[in-house]
């Protein structure tokens, strides 16, 4: 029930239909919490604090995902070959506690989240969570002093951490029917948006961009699979040899996907040629649990890296796939 209300209300948000309507009044009241929290910080009344080191944040200002997390990957090793010491702060959506705490390879999903510790086993950086960024940044920068840059993963509506650049990132669904959150998918308003603010820029992840109206620049970046599915123990499996393997062990190939836009994975699977007998598309941070495991034990699962941070734990036969 809870899946399917959630497909609904994304299907809703890309139009401005009957359900949509509906949940104008409660925009209404988002929309006003929402310009009061960001006027608190222009006012003065909450302070912006710095860390003495540049910030690049990379997020959202529509609900989900759009590819934040590889475009946190790619900006980190982009950033790591220029000679920069790079560190990743974040929220850690989804975690069990709020403390201040870094992510390490071995650390539990339940108390960092599934994006930090796929960014710490991906970026091999100092990568720190906590409510607050600037707590996280602070910490950080205590125990790794060498640290000169810090990425702050899905923070565009954090004010407390002041940000030297931000990167909007956008699929394919654009601003969706343009209203605010739960009419829609926007966290803030179009006219509102940090996107006039300097030192900003729009990146757009999807395969038919929308381009939308800003005086940011707007890049696009094609996103790609990785060439090879990661497995529990690391090691390597060419995507291309999936079909002759799932056929060869009679387990029909089947894809699941736990992120905002599970659709474009599937499409990226099915471009690379992989007969998927089944897709399974979950909500964005799916806990999984064993019954899934032992419900497609007979079948050969594929999955996103973010999501086999998880599922490894009850479907350790899973591959992963990097975007």
């Amino acid at each position: 029930m809870k899946q399917h209300f959630h497909h609904k209300l994304q299907q809703a948000w890309l139009t401005r239909g009957w359900l949509a309507i509906l949940l104008l009044p409660l925009s209404a009241l988002y929309g006003a919490l929402a310009w009061m929290h960001r006027h608190l910080y222009l006012w003065g009344i909450l302070k912006t604090q710095r860390v003495g080191v540049p910030v690049i944040v990379v997020g959202n200002i529509v609900a989900g995902g759009g590819g934040k997390t590889p475009t946190v990957i790619a900006l980190v090793h982009h950033l790591k070959s220029k000679g920069w010491h790079v560190g990743v702060v974040s929220r850690g959506y989804g975690r069990e506690n709020d403390i201040c705490t870094e992510v390490l390879p071995h650390s539990s999903v339940s108390q960092v989240g599934d994006e930090p510790l796929l960014l710490a086993n991906t970026c091999q950086v100092p990568v720190f969570v906590a409510t607050k960024r600037f707590d996280a940044a602070s910490q950080l920068l205590a125990k790794y002093p060498a640290t000169n840059i810090i990425i702050s993963d899905d923070g565009l509506q954090h004010h407390a951490l002041h940000h030297d650049v931000a990167i909007t990132v956008l699929d394919d669904r654009g601003m969706g029917n343009g209203w605010l959150l739960p009419a829609g998918p926007l966290r803030e308003k179009i006219r509102k948006t940090r996107l006039r603010e300097q030192n900003n820029l729009v990146l757009h992840t999807g395969n038919h961009p929308v381009k939308i109206a800003t005086t940011a620049p707007q890049f696009t970046a094609k996103r790609s699979l990785a060439q090879k599915a990661r497995r529990h123990d690391g090691g390597r499996v060419n995507l291309a040899d999936l079909n002759e393997m799932a056929s060869i062990a009679n387990k029909p190939l089947v894809a699941l996907a736990g992120i905002a836009n599970p659709e474009s994975f599937f499409a990226m699977l099915r471009d690379l040629g992989l007969q998927l007998s089944k897709t399974i598309a979950l909500p964005d941070h799916y806990a999984f649990d064993s019954k899934l495991g032992n419900k497609y034990a007979g079948y050969s699962l594929i999955c996103t890296d973010k999501d086999a941070v998880k599922l490894w734990q009850t479907a350790p036969q899973a591959l992963a796939v990097g975007t």
